[in-house]
């Protein structure tokens, strides 16, 4: 499982002209999922997404969590951030989960993020979604739950 997270000061989701999705300052999340992943990788990236220190302090430093700042999380699924483009010019998506076991994990994903505490919106799974945000920082983290 793999997320790009950027700190925002706002995003939000829009599908069809419509936006269905839209958070204030906080988190603007990008998730993919891997074939084999499974409950252990869920439960470790919600818990890392909403406890990673990435939004800063009284004293400037990069030391409160989204929860610390009372921030929101916007999550999208995004399966291209399993793009393999080591090779040739077209990425190989071979890395990402099968949309229909993609779409379950994504669901669970999200049950579990929601349990946290955190206010969270979602964007739609297999949706051509555009997607704004206005970056803070700018600040933008790279989460792999297999990476060690």
């Amino acid at each position: 499982m793999r997320a790009i997270l950027q700190r925002v000061s706002q995003a939000s989701v829009t599908v069809d002209g419509e936006e269905i999705a839209a958070i204030g300052p906080g988190l603007l999340a990008l998730i993919g999922f891997a074939p084999a992943d499974e409950q252990a990788e869920l439960d470790f990236l919600a818990n890392k997404i909403l406890d990673l220190r990435i939004f800063e302090d009284a004293e400037g430093k990069m030391n409160l969590s989204v929860r610390d700042v009372g921030g929101a999380v916007l999550f999208v699924p995004n399966f291209t951030v399993h793009a393999d483009c080591r090779k040739g010019r077209r990425p190989s998506f071979t890395g990402a989960a099968p949309p229909e076991r993609a779409a379950e994990l994504f669901a669970r994903f999200l049950e579990i993020a929601s349990s946290l505490g955190v206010p969270l919106q979602a964007g739609r799974f297999g949706a051509h979604m555009h997607v704004a945000l206005v970056n803070d920082g700018p600040a933008t983290i790279i989460l792999d739950s297999r990476a060690g």
